[in-house]
């Protein structure tokens, strides 16, 4: 899953300097990022020259891909938590449990990885990463979830005389609660259908079938 940095290979993504992306290249570089952090190296530490001699590429390559070691680390832990799902879009209860699995996976994943773990908690100490993540991460998936709740209020399958913010943060609210505030809190597999389906039965219309 490479690209070639080849002139004849133009990429969409391409930098304004006008060179092609690797894939490779860019891999090394989050890869080098992640093992500084799993050796215990502190954000605060984590300087370009260090990721670049890490990775084994210039610090150019890098600031040709990121403007600073902020986007950069955003990038790393968008790398390191699970892949945004794809919707089924048969209906608002497929949808939804799909999407809450995933908060579900991300739950198990910083639970079991110290490393994440110790990213999270790094990143709500730097206020403009924190910024970044949420405006380039949590934000995207926050208007993907939007989204799925309205769809599900124009096919007659939820109420429309709530807030589809107030409805997401009714559906995503207990997935948070049970992975981010209870850390001891079991996540079974079942657990999104059983946060959708519980909740879906007092927010269909009244005259929808249950």
């Amino acid at each position: 899953m490479s690209l070639a940095d080849s002139p004849a290979s133009p990429s969409a993504e391409a930098p304004a300097r006008g060179r092609p992306r690797s894939e490779a290249v860019e891999r090394a570089i989050v890869e080098g990022v992640m093992k500084l952090l799993e050796e215990g190296v502190p954000l605060a530490e984590l300087s370009i020259e260090r990721i670049a001699r890490t990775a084994g590429v210039g610090k150019a390559t890098i600031y040709r891909r990121w403007s600073g070691k902020e986007e950069l680390f955003v990038d790393v832990v968008r790398a390191a938590e699970p892949p945004d799902p794809e919707l089924p879009g048969t209906s608002v209860r497929d949808d939804l449990v799909v999407l809450l699995e995933q908060l579900r996976i991300r739950g198990l994943a910083s639970r079991s990885s110290a490393i994440l773990h110790n990213v999270y908690a790094q990143m709500k100490s730097s206020p403009k990463i924190w910024c970044a993540y949420h405006q380039t991460v949590v934000e995207p998936r926050r208007r993907l979830q939007i989204e799925v709740l309205r769809r599900g209020q124009l096919r007659g399958e939820l109420r429309t005389d709530l807030d589809v913010e107030l409805l997401n943060d009714i559906f995503v609210g207990p997935m948070l609660v049970r992975s981010v505030m209870r850390p001891e809190a079991d996540l079974p597999e079942d657990l999104p259908e059983q946060i959708v389906d519980a909740l879906l039965e007092g927010l269909r219309p009244v005259s929808s079938p249950s």
